[in-house]
């Protein structure tokens, strides 16, 4: 693969030199009201394991195709093939669909040399938007986090490298109610607007299930910094389809869902030896149209959908808050 375009990587006897993106729109450029006055949305994908997986991910993509979001994501899976598969399947999305792709990039188990690959590796595929994560330790999201010995100690730090790398649009997460490593939400707050500052154009918030925790997100960041706060803060939200979903999310967030939410979710279940899983995917879909309707009010940029690689929950979502399907498009 060429880096020739990305600063720091030249052939021998050839000049390194900033890439011009002027083409490559931004996630924030993608953040106006769309042509209906309705507020952007947009989906992230995870990397598929297997062939079958990656079938299931491009029917998904074609169907949010149709649905025109202002971007997609791909998290990042680390280490031997399955970072390969990673790498090659995002840059597959940017290149075969209409979609913009966002590529993860996290600092586990990596050098800085192995994450400067990776971030030339992207921009060969015509990729220049990327969210930025520190990243959680293998097999266990709240476990210690151990740096490389050649790699990055903080996100920011990352931020900073990706920038120097180039002309590229950077975004990184942010958490409604505080990292689960964090002391308390001021210094979790200070650590975003860090990010900021670093050159972050936005961020993307964990998963939550009480608009409350975001709406404060938010107005902490704009207390610690007026101007590096104000950037765009996308809320992240997962339709629930089953309990195990629920606990996977729990598992993620390193936070319990708020009593009510797992009120609703347990009562849908039932009583017998197995949980009523259309009554518990109704009411996700509920829970997860109610929050969106919340922000959406309360002037959110974008709603963010976590889809596991399925269209169907997030767009009976979308369909409820109104928004409709075009045209399969054409392809090449």
């Amino acid at each position: 693969m060429s880096f020739d375009n990305v600063r720091g990587y030249s052939t021998p006897g050839r000049v390194s030199r900033t890439p011009q993106v002027s083409g490559t729109r931004s996630v924030v450029q993608q953040l106006g009201p769309r042509p209906d006055g309705s507020i952007p949305f947009s989906v992230e994908f995870n990397p598929p394991r297997d062939a079958a997986g990656e079938a299931r991910l491009w029917r998904a993509a074609r169907e949010f195709e149709r649905l025109h979001p202002a971007f997609v994501s791909m998290t990042y899976g680390a280490g031997g093939s399955t970072r390969d598969r990673t790498i090659r399947v995002t840059g597959q999305l940017a290149r075969e669909t209409t979609l913009l792709t966002v590529a993860h990039l996290t600092a586990v188990d990596h050098s800085v040399a192995e994450l400067r690959s990776i971030v030339g590796a992207y921009a060969d595929s015509g990729i220049r938007n990327l969210l930025v994560l520190r990243g959680d330790p293998p097999g266990d999201v709240l476990g210690d986090w151990v740096k490389h010995p050649e790699g990055v100690e903080y996100a920011e730090d990352l931020v900073r490298m990706v920038r120097d790398l180039g002309d590229f649009h950077v975004g990184v997460a942010s958490f409604p109610q505080g990292h689960p490593r964090s002391d308390n939400l001021d210094d979790d707050t200070r650590y975003l607007v860090a990010k900021l500052r670093a050159g972050a154009e936005y961020s993307i918030t964990q998963m939550f299930f009480d608009p409350e925790h975001y709406l404060r997100l938010r107005d902490r960041a704009i207390a610690c910094d007026p101007v590096e706060g104000a950037k765009p803060i996308i809320p992240e939200l997962m339709p629930i389809t089953s309990l195990r979903t629920v606990e996977r999310a729990v598992e993620l967030c390193g936070r319990p869902l708020p009593a009510r939410v797992m009120e609703r979710l347990h009562r849908a279940a039932g009583d017998g030896p197995e949980e009523n899983r259309a009554a518990v995917r109704e009411v996700g879909i509920e829970i997860a149209t109610e929050i969106a309707e919340r922000l959406i009010a309360e002037g959110a940029p974008c709603l963010h959908f976590i889809t596991l690689n399925f269209a169907k929950a997030t767009g009976e979502v979308l369909a409820n808050l109104g928004y409709t399907m075009s045209p399969a498009p054409a392809h090449a």
